[in-house]
């Protein structure tokens, strides 16, 4: 068994059984070629089937020199999933990765927007231009709906139900959700539809894409992470935020004001409580209050 065909077989795999995402694939794809360029590099003649835990262990030693614990974590991770993966398909016996352990790493949380500095990031976009309406309804959609990114840039005038109050949106693994959505939003995205969108030359494949480029194109997530770079420079915002800083803002700020942990992790799309969770990172004050407020015996 050659690495780069058992590479390709589990990548199938994940896809097909498992539906995940482009990105997640790519991710895993990527760390397993560094293996395999690793072994060749080295000159290291020895198929997946043979690979033990000695020559495991200086590999992941080699990657520790150049990345930061977490994605030393995720190589980790993934090298056991392909182990895993080759026993269930009986090309061996054994993980060799099994006693391999992660390196400990503290849980990473994102910045947080306060709903000020979200007001001044709207407020910094120029709205002379063309492209400012449509960077202000991204911006407004990011943090109304706790989008993902790809799920933002994948969103259709078809998935649209503003009657119902919802849209459909479509996360990891192809796995779809309707999210409620503001008439707030709706009045956004309804002005950059019938000011802006209309004026553009659309390409064949974009028709029923919602954000588009000035070339009638879908927009790439790089896009989306340049223009909230740009503007948070512009708004003075020394914080480092992405896109998925408005969707971290979005749980955190439901979660604040009362809304139940379980809806919140529909929302998000979140297969697991427990994901849902780690957005959730308010301080102990916050906590304290809840604990007055709603406990039986807290005024006692």
């Amino acid at each position: 068994m050659k690495w780069e065909s058992a590479i390709k077989d589990y990548i199938s795999y994940l896809r097909i059984e498992r539906g995940l995402s482009q990105n997640t694939l790519e991710n895993y794809k990527r760390d397993l070629t560094k293996l395999q360029r690793y072994l060749d590099t080295n000159e290291i003649r020895i198929s997946p089937i043979k690979a033990d835990k000695t020559l495991l262990q200086e590999f992941i030693y080699t990657v520790a020199k150049e990345v930061k614990p977490r994605s030393q974590a995720r190589v980790i991770s993934g090298l056991r999933g392909f182990f895993n993966y080759l026993v269930f398909e009986e090309y061996r016996e054994d993980n060799p990765m099994e006693l391999i352990e992660s390196p400990k790493i503290g849980r990473k949380l994102p910045d947080t927007l306060s709903l000020e500095e979200i007001d001044k990031l709207i407020a910094a976009i120029d709205l002379s231009k063309p492209q400012g309406e449509r960077n202000r309804t991204i911006l407004e959609t990011l943090y109304a709906c706790g989008l993902r990114v790809t799920e933002l840039t994948t969103l259709k005038l078809s998935d649209l139900y503003f009657k119902e109050g919802f849209i459909s949106v479509t996360g990891k693994g192809d796995k779809q959700r309707f999210v409620p959505i503001s008439e707030h939003t709706q009045k956004y995205i309804n002005i950059y539809i019938d000011e802006i969108r209309t004026h553009i030359p659309v390409q064949a494949a974009s028709t029923d894409t919602l954000f588009l480029n000035r070339r009638g194109k879908q927009l790439t997530r790089a896009m989306i992470f340049t223009i909230i770079k740009d503007l948070a420079i512009k708004a003075g915002i020394k914080k480092n935020i992405s896109p998925h800083t408005f969707r971290h803002s979005f749980a955190t700020h439901l979660l604040q004001n009362g809304a139940d942990l379980r809806a919140i992790q529909q929302m998000l799309g979140h297969e697991s409580i427990t994901t849902t969770e780690i957005y959730m990172h308010l301080d102990r004050n916050h906590l304290a209050d809840a604990l007055l407020q709603y406990h039986p015996r807290s005024s006692h």
